[in-house]
């Protein structure tokens, strides 16, 4: 009887493994000092690219509103901004009495991940474009566009960043906790807080003239309003809220530049 348990516990063995090490990789890559160390390179070319293009370069819109918040409360530093995001996820990191060290091989997971889910992202941009091919639709990127390349790749990589900072590490919790805080159900406020974030973020894309109480939000730039676009931006605002709860600020935001990066591939 005993050598057959041990037998079977033998047997088991490798399965065990096996979900062991996936349940390992899925737990690490969704820490937010693991998402910090894998955002860190598109920071640094966001930023640096910003840097070589030069006054004329096309600047997220994420990157815009933050900059202006920040120097509305008194804080016009440039590089106060990334700053802030760093420190943002090393507070959460904090907050969650993690470990403070990474394996850094499942960085190369995250990567995959990013461009698979960024991939089934554009698969479901090109159903929706096969499904309104009568009005002449076509697969929307999220990121303001530019009209040169290194342009468009450096807007890709701040909208990965910064949209995901302010509609989903912001925007969505923020709202969550106010929500919880005057007494609405936990499951709710959540949902809630996704389907206005996600409003919001797909709003955000457009040109805007709007009267907000004693205050006149006008943006110059951005796309003239569409239905099909503005639909499908709100189930991607949807897509990434989701991806942040299940995996993490890290592959959110690479899915986000990685869907961007593919719109702009020629066909």
């Amino acid at each position: 009887m005993a050598k057959q348990k041990q037998k079977q516990t033998r047997e088991r063995t490798p399965d065990a493994s096996s979900k062991s090490l996936l349940a390992r990789y899925w737990d690490e890559s969704a820490r937010p000092l693991v998402s910090l160390v894998f955002v860190a390179p598109m920071i640094v070319a966001y930023e640096g690219g910003l840097f070589v293009l030069g006054p004329k370069a096309m600047r997220n819109g994420a990157d815009v509103w933050l900059r202006q918040l920040l120097e509305w409360l008194g804080f016009s530093q440039y590089f106060l901004l990334p700053g802030l995001t760093c420190a943002l996820l090393l507070g959460w990191h904090h907050l969650n009495r993690d470990r403070w060290s990474i394996r850094w091989t499942c960085l190369y997971g995250m990567l995959f991940e990013s461009m698979a889910f960024g991939g089934l992202l554009l698969v479901a941009a090109q159903a929706q474009q096969g499904a309104f091919a009568a009005i002449d639709s076509h697969a929307p990127s999220l990121a303001i566009q530019s009209t040169k390349i290194f342009g468009k790749l450096v807007a890709y990589l701040g909208a990965g960043i910064y949209e995901e900072l302010l509609f989903r590490a912001m925007l969505f919790p923020a709202m969550a906790a106010m929500l919880r805080f005057v007494g609405t159900p936990r499951r709710t406020s959540w949902l809630v807080a996704i389907f206005v974030s996600s409003l919001a973020f797909s709003a955000a894309h457009y040109q805007l003239d709007l009267m907000i109480g004693n205050y006149h939000l006008v943006t110059s730039y951005g796309d003239s309003f569409e239905w099909t676009s503005f639909l499908f931006r709100f189930g991607a605002g949807i897509y990434f809220s989701t991806l942040l709860l299940a995996r993490g600020f890290g592959i959110a935001a690479g899915a986000h530049a990685f869907y961007d990066i593919l719109v702009s591939l020629p066909a």
